[in-house]
């Protein structure tokens, strides 16, 4: 697609990424010293640390610190649920008392070093975990969870005690869940399940518990990581052990907040490699969510727009409440991936046929009209005057006899059908009752999913209790809502493992020739000037318009003379920023009279603003084109992001803007556009003509490739407008803003 090529940079479409020319890799950058299949060109890793945790979840021996079995103590109850879980998994357990000769007739020894054995897991029931990691370490054990809870979630005090943790922790060479975790990872999970299992992450306790009962209704459970506060063991270690479990065939996770940005989008990028769906609950989309988040588990929650721009690059399904998070993960991680994307919605009701079939429409779900044969073949058995072309109406009465088999098996017989969902909005038993028979014995015999929203609020009959929630290959829903983000999600996921391919395979691991002269412009803990910020952007190969900096009057005549009228004058000088607000922009100058004149004006304003200027910039004036924004931020978890929109002043009247983190390819940039409402803008309206999409794409490439090579050298930049001119015409940047750190 893109193929132009600008300084020292090519893209080229069969590599989908700005790459520098003749760029090998190095060992070093940056000062860091790794090799280049490590790291990336900022010295970021590029793999996921993919910890061992079989020992921690099927353990051969238990250590339990603080064991107890006195009566009306807090420790007791749970040395008595931790001692009937390593039992059910055959690990020796050990409790561990000063004082103690036994706990519940097991011995118990003063210490950990007084253990019979070494141990994989030991589990700290005591108020301060820290004076006893150094025994821990020394003994050997592989891994720890502490209780204790006092630590980042009460604030500073409590953050730096898990700061002299987590220090300890890291000398110890042990892993430690927690602190202010729980028992769920010791939960008794059912074996009598098959298929497909769900693997639980949450950082508060409680709010997997939803979850985790779905075991109740046939859904197979196989781990339960309450990850607390983080101080070592995260969220994104367990989705990457989780990951390459055969056992598990989806995530769900409810996160608060995320420990460390990187470490979760290698996690993601892991589990997309294996195909594995994360579906996630993500607090904070709003302030006070977010403010709750912190105080509860101390980390940050990050930048919303940014969370969720991450998690859909790298497939990470998003949903906003528990109920979707169950249904949701239950039907990714049991579904077969679909044969075909169309949906057909089949209903006993012409009116609960349209009325779902609106709502997954709306949702973006495609329910392709059935053949014309297919609906001859449908009418054997439906009276004429019924719809069937898509929402199918069945009228009520061929449920009840023969005929409601034959209508399933020959819709789900059409190709372009991957889908069948049915709703039943309320038991009417001599209808309802064969109808979810029927659907459970067709759904046995095929490879397609089907699935039941039954809409009774009482969910006691036996059609949905015994034949809808006992078989494992039907998806049994209660509220079309959920059905509908349920099935958008597989449909979704599956679409995007096809085509997934790791951003961090083709990252940059050298800096390339731009990345020096670029290093030479930069002035730490400054705002560079315009007239300096288009050269930053020129050394990456991004174009900017005809300019001359100018000192005199004089000086602006022959530039405008070298650059051709009409002209844009503009301040120039550091720390400058919004110049159109105090009057330092000139467009349209046709004469040397005009020149002179806005020279004159332009230095008088910024001698009575009392700023500082480096010159005035004498421009090519460009005008035909859409007004663009690209830009790189720095986000607290995930470091350089980029961002593009619709530009001029219109991103701050609609911020209609698209965020991703970088590595991303030639197929995120386009990605980014499409999810712009101004998209249409740039496909021509009105008569204009289509712009240069392949150019815009570019340069936000090669911004990308800036923001990876800078780091957080470059806390800012900001390219508004950027003219998009006609196809085939380029991309120019008018002006830019450029903030060293």
């Amino acid at each position: 697609m893109l193929g132009s090529t600008y300084g020292t940079f090519t893209t080229d479409p069969r590599r989908a990424r700005v790459v520098a020319c003749g760029e090998a890799p190095a060992p070093a950058v940056h000062g860091q010293a790794a090799t280049a299949d490590d790291v990336d060109v900022s010295g970021r890793p590029l793999h996921a640390d993919i910890p061992d945790l079989d020992r921690f979840f099927r353990p051969e021996s238990v250590a339990v610190i603080g064991a107890s079995d006195a009566e009306g103590r807090p420790n007791t109850g749970i040395t008595r649920q931790l001692m009937d879980w390593a039992e059910r998994g055959g690990a020796r357990l050990h409790p561990v008392h000063p004082t103690r000769q036994t706990v519940f007739g097991t011995p118990c020894f003063p210490s950990v070093a007084d253990l019979p054995e070494q141990v994989d897991l030991a589990v700290l029931l005591v108020s301060d975990p820290l004076p006893v990691i150094e025994e821990l370490a020394e003994s050997k054990v592989k891994f720890a969870v502490a209780f204790a809870s006092g630590f980042a979630e009460t604030g500073e005090e409590g953050a730096a005690a898990q700061a002299r943790l987590a220090a300890a922790v890291e000398r110890s060479g042990l892993r430690l869940l927690g602190p202010n975790t729980n028992l769920n990872a010791f939960e008794k999970f059912r074996d009598d399940l098959e298929g497909p299992a769900i693997a639980l992450i949450t950082q508060s306790g409680h709010q997997g518990r939803p979850v985790f009962t779905m075991q109740e209704i046939g859904v197979r459970l196989s781990h339960w990581a309450p990850t607390g506060n983080e101080a070592d063991l995260e969220t994104s270690d367990f989705i990457s052990y989780f990951a390459d479990r055969p056992e598990v065939g989806a995530i769900a996770c409810y996160v608060e907040g995320l420990k460390d940005g990187r470490s979760f989008l290698l996690a993601a990028d892991h589990a997309a490699q294996r195909g594995v769906p994360v579906v996630a609950v993500k607090v904070g989309r709003t302030e006070t969510g977010a403010r709750m988040a912190a105080s509860h588990t101390g980390k940050l929650t990050g930048a919303d727009t940014v969370v969720d721009a991450a998690m859909r690059q790298y497939g990470v399904i998003r949903v906003d409440g528990l109920d979707e998070l169950q249904d949701t993960s239950a039907l990714l991680a049991r579904a077969k991936p679909p044969r075909a994307e169309g949906v057909v919605v089949y209903s006993i009701s012409g009116g609960t046929g349209a009325h779902f079939s609106d709502l997954a429409t709306e949702a973006g779900l495609r329910l392709p009209a059935l053949s014309d044969a297919k609906q001859a073949e449908l009418h054997q058995w439906i009276p004429d005057y019924l719809n069937v072309a898509n929402p199918v109406d069945n009228g009520g009465h061929p449920v009840g006899d023969w005929r409601g088999r034959k209508i399933i098996d020959a819709i789900l017989d059409d190709p372009e059908v991957g889908v069948l969902i049915c709703p039943i909005t309320g038991p009417f038993p001599p209808m309802s009752d064969k109808l979810a028979q029927d659907l459970v014995d067709a759904a046995e015999q095929t490879d397609k999913l089907v699935c039941v929203v039954w809409g009774s609020p009482v969910g006691t009959e036996e059609a949905y209790r015994t034949t809808l929630l006992g078989s494992s290959r039907v998806a049994t829903f209660r509220t079309f809502g959920n059905c509908i983000t349920a099935v958008r999600a597989y449909l979704d996921h599956h679409r995007f493992t096809t085509r997934y391919r790791s951003p961090f395979a083709e990252a940059p691991r050298a800096a390339s020739p731009s990345f020096r002269k670029a290093q030479a412009l930069m002035r730490s803990g400054q705002q560079l000037s315009e007239h300096a910020a288009k050269q930053l952007l020129r050394a990456y190969g991004i174009r900017v318009p005809r300019e001359q900096l100018v000192t005199s009057a004089a000086a602006a005549v022959r530039a405008a003379g070298l650059v051709g009228y009409p002209v844009v004058m503009k301040a120039s000088g550091a720390r400058l920023a919004h110049k159109s607000d105090l009057g330092l922009v000139k467009v349209g100058l046709t004469s040397a009279s005009q020149v002179r004149d806005a020279y004159r004006e332009l230095t008088d304003i910024a001698r009575y603003e009392g700023i500082a200027l480096d010159g005035v910039l004498v421009c090519q004036m460009v005008e035909r084109g859409v007004e663009m924004v690209v830009g790189v931020t720095q986000d607290e978890l995930f470091g350089p992001t980029v961002t593009v929109g619709l530009g001029g002043v219109l991103v701050e009247v609609l911020r209609d803007v698209a965020v991703r983190v970088p590595p991303f390819g030639e197929d995120q940039a386009l990605a980014m556009l499409s999810e712009l409402r101004g998209r249409p803008l740039l496909d021509g309206v009105r008569g204009g003509p289509p712009v240069d999409v392949d150019a815009l794409v570019e340069v936000v490439l090669r911004v990308q490739r800036m923001a990876l090579e800078l780091g957080d050298e470059l806390a800012e930049l900001d390219i508004n407008p950027l003219m998009v001119l006609p196809r085939g015409q380029g991309a120019v940047a008018l002006d830019a803003l450029a903030v060293c750190r």
